[in-house]
């Protein structure tokens, strides 16, 4: 699983607790949206870079990890220069730039076997309603899915430039979405086969 995102190593932050960790996003994350302004942002950015170098990430990983985002994060810039001024878009594409590198470097520095031991573990004082499987199998279906969609866009990909149709969106988007929904018809076939129900 996630073997696409996933390095392995044995840094502090490989061998800490993937609780602590999703802790320490969530606390990054808020921190950045509660106290606004350049300095947040900066401290944040150190953070985020002194973890990856604790954990032996390079910087080229840091950028695979902003490529999928930098199309989008491009359109938020235009919009806030439109808008407001360069110094506010700016900020705001640091903002999201921070946010999206301290999630991969969660992501990168986890399994995810290792994040649904943890989230079934945090579960553990959770009522007896709460379905604490269902909800562990959820989020590793959607963990493995993320490396996959990354794997089938690129098989569709290739299979349009073959044919002279890869600056045609719609033909990468319709095989996509029905090779996707062909997966995960045979997943939810798996999980029914195997009663998990």
């Amino acid at each position: 699983m996630l073997t696409g995102l996933h390095v392995p190593g044995d840094s502090p932050l490989h061998r800490a607790r993937p609780a602590a960790k999703i802790v320490a996003l969530i606390v990054i994350c808020t921190a950045l949206f509660v106290f606004e302004g350049w300095p947040s942002l900066i401290l944040g950015a150190v953070l985020v870079a002194a973890g990856f170098v604790t954990a032996s990430l390079t910087a080229r990983q840091a950028l695979t990890s902003l490529k999928p985002a930098l199309w989008i994060l491009a359109a938020i810039f235009a919009v806030q220069l439109y808008l407001n001024d360069l110094a506010l878009a700016g900020f705001v594409i640091g903002r999201f730039a921070v946010l999206i590198l301290a999630a991969s470097l969660v992501t990168l520095t986890t399994t995810a076997s290792e994040f649904v031991d943890g989230i079934h573990s945090s579960l553990k004082y959770a009522p007896e309603w709460v379905p604490k499987a269902r909800i562990a199998l959820a989020i590793s279906l959607c963990l493995r899915f993320i490396p996959l969609l990354k794997t089938v866009l690129e098989e569709v990909r290739q299979a349009q430039r073959a044919r002279g149709l890869d600056r045609n969106p719609l033909a990468l988007l319709v095989p996509l979405i029905i090779r996707t929904l062909k997966t995960a018809d045979e997943v939810s076939q798996a999980i029914y086969a195997r009663s998990f129900d």
